[in-house]
């Protein structure tokens, strides 16, 4: 039994020892020994064999109907005064009748099938399509072929992810979050100074950093002289919880959100004390202009960090980047956008709140094969001559998904979880009675 206890003992020391030089140390000083790297090439070669092997053997079996480039169906981008248009030229008969003819409701009945089968909202919340295999039995629902040398790779993917990587990745996480809760309420003691900011943000990056590496993050930042700069306002799109520990990874932000209970709760009131995060109650969130004058207390103080934002409200599924809300962009300031592009082929990163809580979402992240994403800053923005926030905002949205290369869309992110607004569906009435009221059919003639 002793000696039992002297060998869990060694192996302690040993795993504590490769943790804290090899991984933890580097992490501190923002530096790499290029073990991560290593992994991904070897990764990648695995995955693109994967591909190769499946490829040959979908050509034995028989070939499946391509689906549409677009997705499911192929839509038609016209708009509505087109479509009718269209329609009612090729049955000029029942133009006779007067404003309204019985094959306009052909173009509704057509519009309410095609978004039954495929909208633009809701495949936004549905994890991205892979166009081939990573070795994953999560994603593995549209690839059938599997031969005996990819079972014995995916069996042996199974075992590093859950027996050494999982591990691993939890020891990481559980030394960063602590170090991040006991770091903050010490710095928090000290009388505020500059040394005391120094400090904050030495932690706050110092811990992140550890976090990312225990989900073998890999993360290239591109041009770097567009960083958020104290006193601004960082907006950026969403797509998983870990879009903060990507971020701080490469500078420290005030956060903004609700206040929480239990573990969150614990964190939140941590390291508030050492950094002036905005924290708001749930009555507080319901009130927009005691949200809006605590946000310009805060960027009124150029010395303060700036602030981050998800303008979205909710985690897409980073194919698309959704309506940003307009809240963020009436407080004034400088805007500083900052497009997020995660790597699918190496592991899916969106939250699917509805489908996953945050413990199952976390496995899930630590069990796959990396995270890999690329960062942008885009150059600040500020609020034009005669243009209002929702302009401004659509505007830095644009940015964001070019950048990107997202798609880019003005549905509301809220509607997975809510009824469509009645001022949409008032939008597309009125624009259906103004081809109407045109009785002479000028209007069409002109689509």
């Amino acid at each position: 039994m002793e000696g039992a206890w002297e060998i869990a003992f060694v192996f302690f020391q040993v795993w504590l020892s490769i943790v804290v030089g090899l991984i933890m140390l580097p992490a501190m000083f923002g530096v790499s020994l290029g073990f991560t790297d290593i992994y991904i090439k070897v990764l990648v070669k695995t995955l693109e064999w994967a591909t190769l092997r499946i490829q040959r053997g979908q050509k034995e079996q028989a070939a499946l109907p391509s689906q549409s480039a677009n997705g499911i169906i192929e839509k038609d981008d016209g708009s509505m005064q087109e479509e009718i248009g269209e329609l009612r030229r090729s049955h000029p008969k029942n133009l006779a009748g007067g404003d309204f003819t019985l094959c306009d409701a052909f173009y509704f009945c057509k519009k309410g099938i095609e978004n039954i089968v495929e909208d633009q909202v809701t495949q936004r919340f549905t994890s991205e399509e892979l166009a081939s295999w990573n070795l994953l039995t999560r994603t593995n629902n549209n690839f059938c072929y599997i031969s005996l040398r990819l079972t014995i790779i995916w069996g042996l993917g199974v075992f590093i992810r859950y027996c050494i990587l999982l591990p691993l990745r939890i020891t990481l996480a559980v030394i960063g979050l602590s170090w991040l809760v006991i770091g903050t309420i010490l710095v928090g003691l000290l009388p505020s100074s500059n040394v005391k900011n120094w400090l904050s943000d030495l932690v706050h990056i110092t811990c992140y950093r550890i976090c990312a590496r225990g989900l073998s993050a890999t993360i290239r930042y591109h041009n770097k002289e567009n960083r958020p700069k104290k006193g601004g306002i960082c907006v950026a799109n969403h797509t998983s919880p870990i879009d903060i520990v990507i971020l701080a990874n490469d500078g420290c932000y005030a956060m903004v959100g609700q206040v929480h209970g239990g573990l969150m709760g614990v964190l939140q009131r941590s390291i508030v004390r050492s950094c002036p995060h905005v924290w708001f109650e749930r009555s507080e969130m319901k009130d927009r202009h005691a949200v809006a004058k605590r946000l310009k207390d805060h960027i009124a103080d150029k010395t303060k960090l700036p602030i981050l934002i998800f303008p979205e409200g909710t985690c897409i599924n980073n194919t698309s980047v959704m309506m940003f809300k307009k809240g963020s962009f009436e407080i004034g300031g400088t805007i500083y956008p900052v497009a997020i592009k995660y790597d699918p082929q190496f592991g899916d990163a969106f939250w699917n709140s509805a489908k996953y809580n945050m413990v199952s979402y976390l496995l899930r992240m630590m069990t796959s094969w990396a995270i890999v994403c690329n960062v942008w800053y885009l150059p600040p923005m500020t609020r034009q001559d005669g243009e209002d926030a929702v302009q401004f905002a659509n505007r830095v949205k644009s940015a964001i998904a070019h950048q990107g290369g997202l798609v880019d869309l003005s549905w509301d992110g809220g509607l997975k979880r809510e009824k469509v607004k009645e001022s949409l569906k008032e939008e597309q009435q009125k624009m259906y009675s103004t081809i109407c009221a045109c009785c002479d059919g000028s209007l069409i003639k002109k689509a």
